[in-house]
């Protein structure tokens, strides 16, 4: 059976973990699974910008391969970026097996606001969704409420939904069974 991989990389709170692997199988359909957590990723470090490059967590990441691996999924606590942009939430190669997503910007406390651990579940979730989606083949939709539309500021995480819209949706299970014919997947919306 194919599975879909998660690997915090760094110290990542369990709950954070929990809460995304159930959301991944209800949105994918495969079943989730945890590999050992990698460490900080401090050869991905940018001394100059005091972040960390997503591009080369993503060639990490890339090298893991569990012979029953749909797709993998990085999670950190490190604030990541991509050359042309000052922040990003996460990274995926497009119809590739890799995606990352950082939880710094994600938490209230970033923005020097208290904590709220449900909002926070929320957006992670939000996130994994969509940069999964994107190992998949889907592109940012023009629907604001789904979970593949595009978010390059917090109020933009929390305006969409975790669930990809019904065209995305039909785009997503066409992808994976392209890609994994006869893998049984039942549970795509």
């Amino acid at each position: 059976m194919k599975s879909l991989y998660i690997v915090p990389i760094g110290h990542v709170d369990e709950e954070v973990l929990r809460t995304i692997e159930v959301a991944l199988w209800q949105v994918f359909g495969f079943t989730v699974q945890r590999l050992v957590p990698l460490p900080e990723p401090l050869y991905a470090y940018d001394g100059q910008r005091s972040q960390y490059s997503s591009a080369l967590i993503l060639r990490e990441l890339t090298a893991l391969r569990p012979a029953d691996m749909v797709r993998v999924l990085g999670i950190t606590e490190a604030d990541i970026f991509i050359p042309m942009l000052s922040f990003v939430f996460g990274h995926a190669q497009l119809s590739g097996s890799a995606a990352i997503v950082s939880l710094a910007r994600l938490k209230q406390e970033f923005y020097h606001l208290p904590g709220n651990t449900e909002l926070f579940l929320n957006r992670c979730i939000k996130e994994a969704v969509h940069e999964i989606g994107h190992t998949f083949g889907l592109i940012h939709c023009s629907d604001t409420s789904c979970a593949m539309s595009l978010s390059n500021a917090i109020h933009l995480v929390d305006s969409k939904s975790a669930d990809v819209c019904p065209n995305c949706a039909i785009v997503l299970e066409q992808n994976i069974k392209k890609i994994f014919p006869g893998s049984g997947v039942e549970n795509v919306p």
